[in-house]
């Protein structure tokens, strides 16, 4: 029996010929990654147990986002702490203030993972470099601290699911409603511990931003990972972007799935996930009159600069509605950068959006935005579990930036096509 992507990458880097669904192995990392958040428990450990050295000072990451810049003395210890370890170990990939970004947009953006990677990363969001057909999942801190040490890590050998893309996305639909589709079909543990692969002739319509985003949300259905099949669009985004070496790993024909799900995208419509489940999706036309108070556009899942044009050309010449606050992120500084150099940025303030540098936020409760009692919103992020983004009575929509956009300027939850 062959081997899917997921596999073949796994036992390449375990120096395995073959290896199988529920198999344990050994498998050297490529990259390693931690936040503010996670990376001083690792480094702790990384101490406790005596290392001085991380294993490769390249393949290490450290991105400071969750609450950065810093909002109150324990996030800026935190962020010292990986400052300082940054310095004494010769981190090269440390992003800090100034040079930072979410850690999810920005690997992808410097070039720093790439196909055949194997990438693990102490968020669980580490999924979405799966976009460019690398396996990449999220980790414990601990974990996270045995791969900065020794360069390796233990994985059991997930199954996989295949999801066959067919079609073509229409009007005001992007991958964010693709993947919301998908987990409102299998439920937020339908993939539990699987590898979800994307493969078909629909992949020609979907660019890198759509791939990132639905990669990024393989979590929300359990998954270990999601990873797509590398073609022309995985190529051109690679190009004189990652520099160091990449393979590019194709399924067996006759590789091993436990499930196989056709998607057509032509029938995707602008879909929300309503609370307090990512598998709660409903079309957007279907909702209602769903008034609500903020509204996000950002995070590791719509935070890059085609979501941020999206956004830009429903706000032009209109403005958001009495009564709703919207948020926009821009994922990294160079987007933020392109935003301010294409107007976007202008058209923003222009109708009563905040603009913030680039932070993960609202998206976790941290602060930016977060909720008071039984306040609305509709955020592009990846989760609306009670409490997520503050008060636990409060509620969160969850959508693509399209929707989220429209329904700023509409005051409730609209499909974007109404506009």
């Amino acid at each position: 029996m062959g081997m899917t992507m997921t596999q073949k990458i796994l036992a390449a880097h375990a120096g395995l010929d073959k290896v199988e669904a529920g198999q344990l192995i050994m498998a050297d990392l490529d990259m390693v990654l931690g936040n503010d958040i996670t990376s001083p428990v690792a480094i702790n450990e990384f101490r406790k147990y005596g290392f001085k050295e991380v294993f490769d000072r390249e393949k290490v990451s450290l991105v400071m986002d969750h609450f950065v810049p810093n909002k109150d003395i324990k996030a800026a210890q935190q962020t010292k702490q990986c400052r300082c370890f940054a310095s004494e170990c010769s981190i090269k990939n440390y992003f800090d203030v100034g040079d930072m970004g979410i850690e999810h947009a920005l690997l992808p953006e410097k070039g720093l993972v790439g196909p055949g990677d194997v990438v693990i990363g102490a968020d669980s969001h580490t999924c979405t470099y799966g976009a460019l057909g690398a396996f990449s999942t999220g980790v414990g801190s601990t974990d996270m601290a045995a791969g900065m040490a020794t360069g390796k890590a233990w994985f059991k050998v997930p199954a996989a699911i295949r999801f066959n893309l067919t079609g073509k996305l229409g009007k005001c639909c992007s991958g964010k409603d693709v993947i919301l589709y998908i987990i409102s079909q299998i439920g937020v543990d339908g993939a539990l511990y699987k590898s979800m692969e994307f493969g078909g002739e629909g992949l020609a319509s979907l660019s890198m931003d759509d791939r990132l985003c639905m990669a990024n949300m393989a979590i929300e259905a359990g998954a270990k990972n999601g990873i797509f099949e590398v073609d022309g669009i995985t190529e051109a985004y690679c190009n004189g972007r990652v520099k160091h070496e990449i393979k590019v790993y194709k399924a067996d024909e006759d590789a091993q799935y436990e499930q196989v799900i056709n998607i057509d995208l032509s029938s995707i419509e602008p879909t929300v996930a309503c609370p307090h489940l990512p598998e709660n999706g409903r079309k957007a036309s279907e909702l209602g009159d769903v008034r609500i108070d903020q509204c996000v556009i950002g995070s590791c899942t719509n935070g890059r600069l085609s979501d941020m044009e999206t956004a830009a050309e429903i706000f032009k010449g209109r403005h958001v509605a009495k009564g709703v606050r919207c948020i926009i992120i821009p994922a990294t500084q160079s987007i933020y950068l392109e935003c301010v150099k294409r107007g976007y940025t202008e058209i923003f303030i222009n109708a009563g959006c905040v603009v913030s540098t680039p932070t993960c936020g609202p998206c976790l409760g941290g602060y930016m935005g977060i909720l008071a009692e039984d306040e609305v919103a509709i955020a592009t992020t990846n989760r609306n579990f009670v409490g997520r983004m503050g008060h636990i009575t409060s509620k969160i929509y969850l959508s693509s930036p399209a929707t989220a956009a429209a329904s700023a300027v509409k005051g409730y939850i609209c499909d974007p096509r109404e506009l």
